[in-house]
């Protein structure tokens, strides 16, 4: 073999080891901007096996996912980010044998096409199938709590089941390179909402205009995150939309469209997907301790004070009620006991709640102050959502429930329910004949909802109405930017 050797050609040589070192040169010099970088790196730091090259250089898989990348445009995404036109010349080179120089030795250019493709190839199918920002850090990394200068907590703003990116996605991606299904798993990548692809429709021509590039991008990220539940896979639910300051209720043809009032900018809304489970009529309120510590300690101990609101106090461990009087401002404090509003006239909840599950203790129901929605700016809640017309938001969720059903609820949330469960002898002549005339048999506390309704409150500030046209809303919370700084990153 010694009589080839006079036919060697130095730049033509390819050693691992010097392909490795041009990677880690070239992730030196990038900067991570998503979670498929962070992977990458790990990845070729531990010396993993290469994915795109071999002992006969690169084939047509290079192919196919360039064919992907160099569509990102539509996307509204830089080609330049994917380094589209790098891998095409390096794929030249690699086939034309075009190593002349320092820059061009076969390891080296072996190297770059390695990390570029892996690179490009991961951004775009993690990007399309999870989303180029994680919500779950975007949202809860907004709002610090009020704490110590040690240790910062935030507020949860986003307690949404989102699907993400793990070890078993990433080894499957590679292994679909190596069994030569990179373009057929790149289409399956893509996101499954039908609110994406319009928006994507929408960024060529007349539409980016009017609505602008950012606009449509930044929702169009909202569209790729694959939550636990979307709108679109049902006939039947029930969407709060934060901007829009809306409730929309959906049944296939029937739609019920009420103004809603959500947090405020100091307390807002978190995104939630659930399912209302339970109709409560004539609520109690368990004031929540924000509130108590910012308006009812003062009053600690004033028994006409709490009686005016109707407030009344429980032990937390036992449920027992304790006189107010007992009661002071550190007991208060301390978080061993609840202020309870009763339920009935004046009670902040209104007369309906509408219960579902979910870690923050929030709800949809109805409010005694009915001036609000009169407003059009309404984010002035401490976080829950108030509604304009629960009662036909009851009937739409209880449509299955007999007539007789609605009289009762219709009833109850009319009737004077102060008097109910009161020593009588405590009670005045007036409350007294309340309570002989109230019909017990026709008051209901709760109704189930059978089947439970989807409810999604999520936040798009671009979204399409049942006239085939969109609505653009303010962005109340200023989620908006922190999504268009990240996905900047690829334009």
């Amino acid at each position: 073999m010694s009589d080839y050797d006079s036919l060697r050609v130095g730049h033509y040589v390819v050693r691992s080891h010097k392909v490795y070192a041009e990677i880690e040169q070239l992730m030196l010099a990038d900067k991570v901007v998503c979670q498929a970088d962070r992977f990458i790196r790990n990845y070729y730091h531990d010396k993993g096996r290469f994915v795109w090259i071999g002992r006969f250089g690169v084939d047509q898989r290079a192919d196919s996912l360039l064919d992907h990348i160099g569509k990102v445009e539509a996307m509204g995404f830089s080609p330049k980010r994917f380094r589209v036109e790098e891998i095409a010349a390096d794929l030249q080179r690699i086939r034309t044998l075009q190593f002349d120089g320092h820059d061009n030795q076969a390891s080296k250019v072996l190297g770059r096409l390695e990390y570029n493709l892996t690179r490009a190839y991961l951004r775009y199918v993690v990007g399309q199938r999870f989303g180029f920002v994680n919500p779950r850090t975007v949202y809860n990394r907004l709002d610090p709590h009020d704490g110590d200068t040690i240790r910062v907590s935030y507020r949860t703003l986003y307690d949404v089941k989102t699907e993400s990116p793990d070890n078993h996605f990433y080894q499957m991606a590679f292994q679909k390179v190596r069994s030569d299904s990179v373009g057929a798993f790149m289409d399956e990548v893509e996101p499954s909402n039908p609110l994406y692809h319009r928006l994507k429709h929408m960024l060529h021509g007349d539409s980016a205009r009017l609505y602008g590039r950012q606009l449509i991008m930044v929702n169009m990220e909202r569209c790729r995150w694959r939550l636990s539940d979307e709108p679109y896979l049902h006939k039947r639910y029930v969407m709060v939309n934060i901007p829009s300051f809306h409730l929309v209720a959906k049944d296939e043809e029937e739609t019920l469209t009420m103004r809603m009032v959500c947090g405020s900018l100091k307390t807002k809304t978190p995104l939630l997907v659930s399912a209302l489970k339970r109709v409560d009529v004539n609520p109690q309120w368990i004031v929540p301790k924000s509130i108590v510590k910012s308006s009812i300690v003062h009053h600690a101990g004033s028994a006409p004070w709490f009686a005016s609101h109707r407030y009344f106090i429980r032990e937390r461990r036992t449920g027992k009620v304790v006189h107010v009087e007992r009661v002071s401002r550190d007991m208060l404090l301390s978080g061993e006991y609840m202020v309870v509003q009763e339920g009935g006239a004046g009670n902040s909840l209104g007369r309906i709640i509408f219960r579902f599950d979910n870690n923050l203790s929030i709800y949809l129901h109805d409010t005694p102050n009915r001036t609000v929605f009169g407003r059009d700016e309404r984010d002035i809640s401490h976080g829950c959502v108030r509604l304009e017309k629960p009662f036909q938001l009851a009937r739409f969720l209880l449509k299955e429930q007999s007539p007789e059903m609605f009289e009762k609820i219709n009833y109850s949330i009319n009737a004077d329910v102060s008097v109910l469960g009161k020593d009588r002898q405590l009670l005045t002549e007036q409350q007294q004949e309340v309570l002989d005339t109230l019909n017990k048999k026709m008051l209901v506390g709760q109704v189930r909802i059978k089947p439970q309704v989807p409810v999604f409150v999520l936040y798009y500030t671009l979204y399409p109405h049942d006239g085939g046209g969109w609505d653009t809303f303010r962005d109340v919370y200023g989620f908006d930017a922190p999504i268009w700084q990240r996905i900047s990153s690829f334009m």
